[in-house]
């Protein structure tokens, strides 16, 4: 029987709706579980958020011992506290949630936890404060020095990773490259052998529509999803495609395959928001530390009312204790 993986919850924004949230997620975990999870935030808004949402939680300074049921806190002061006002976009607060990102970097990278679950950021918070990263993904790769990481989505139905995100149509299109799928392709044998899979069936989906009907429709599938499912296939990997998008997800989600390859944001993002709801789970795949997400934002119209739901955040922390780090992948390509 494994042992449980230490997890490091970052507080995230606090005039948002991860303090609440986390605390509610605590209150309900069993004792076990809360005693191999910590977080990393400020101790003010962590309390107030318990008594808010009635979690009745004690949190101790992690480190030392911590006493039975209580939670342990990396303690991250948020500059200037008193200026953060709930629901209040501000750049101290996004300095704040930067902050709670970092240590948990530095807290995984020396071993000290074993995976980060991130509560949400602002990104607009993020910038104002000077970081003129892409949220959670560009500060994680900014402070693991990684150039890219994948955007995994991931219910239990089905597990999706993406060859571009936050890029418009066009610009997918002129960045597809062999080499970004087959890149794309081994970050998603590498997440799924760590969330458990020996042996994963990956399917990757087409560029175009019917897989561009030979040239009809597009050229992308012909030059570079093909050859780059061959050279996936040549490395040992269980790769199939390109499949048509419209057909793949499907086939997926009746158990053909583990995980789909997806060429674009939204042809992998609406399909995983539809189906799992609530239960979808953001993970980032191709960094040196292992990361789950909420997959929803700060919240700011409902933040500090109590109302939150902590669905997503409990499917996030269930799936960072599935996880586990895959140092030596055993095929080809870049780690």
């Amino acid at each position: 029987m494994r042992a449980i993986s230490r997890i490091g919850i970052t507080m995230g924004d606090p005039a948002g709706i991860g303090p609440e949230v986390i605390c509610k997620a605590l209150a309900i975990m069993p004792d076990e579980e809360r005693a191999a999870t910590l977080v990393i935030g400020d101790r003010v808004f962590m309390e107030r958020a318990s008594r808010l949402v009635n979690a009745s939680l004690t949190f101790a300074a992690a480190g030392g011992e911590v006493p039975a049921g209580a939670v342990g806190l990396v303690e991250i002061a948020a500059p200037n506290r008193d200026a953060i006002l709930p629901g209040q976009l501000s750049a101290d607060a996004g300095e704040a949630a930067c902050r709670c990102v970092r240590k948990a970097v530095e807290m995984a990278l020396a071993g000290e936890i074993d995976v980060i679950v991130t509560a949400s950021l602002n990104k607009a918070a993020l910038r104002a404060a000077g970081y003129p990263m892409n949220g959670h993904a560009g500060l994680l790769a900014h402070f693991t020095g990684v150039a890219r990481s994948y955007a995994v989505l991931a219910c239990p139905a089905l597990t999706v990773i993406h060859v571009t995100t936050h890029v418009s149509l066009a610009r997918a299109a002129a960045t597809c490259s062999v080499e970004r799928i087959l890149d794309t392709i081994r970050a998603a044998q590498r997440h799924m052998v760590s969330a458990g899979v020996a042996r994963p069936r990956i399917a990757v989906a087409a560029f175009n529509p019917h897989c561009g009907e030979g040239g009809l429709y597009g050229s992308e599938d012909d030059e570079f999803v093909a050859p780059a499912v061959a050279a996936a296939r040549a490395e040992g990997l269980d790769a199939s495609g390109p499949i048509p998008g419209d057909v793949v997800f499907i086939q997926a989600v009746d158990g053909k395959y583990d995980i789909v390859v997806a060429q674009h944001h939204d042809q992998g993002h609406i399909p995983a928001k539809l189906i799992g709801r609530h239960e979808t789970v953001n993970v980032s795949a191709g960094l040196p530390v292992l990361r789950t997400s909420v997959d929803h934002g700060t919240a700011f119209d409902i933040a500090w009312k109590g109302i939150a739901d902590p669905a997503n955040m409990q499917a996030a922390i269930a799936l960072a204790r599935r996880m586990r780090r895959v140092d030596q992948p055993q095929f080809g390509g870049p780690s």
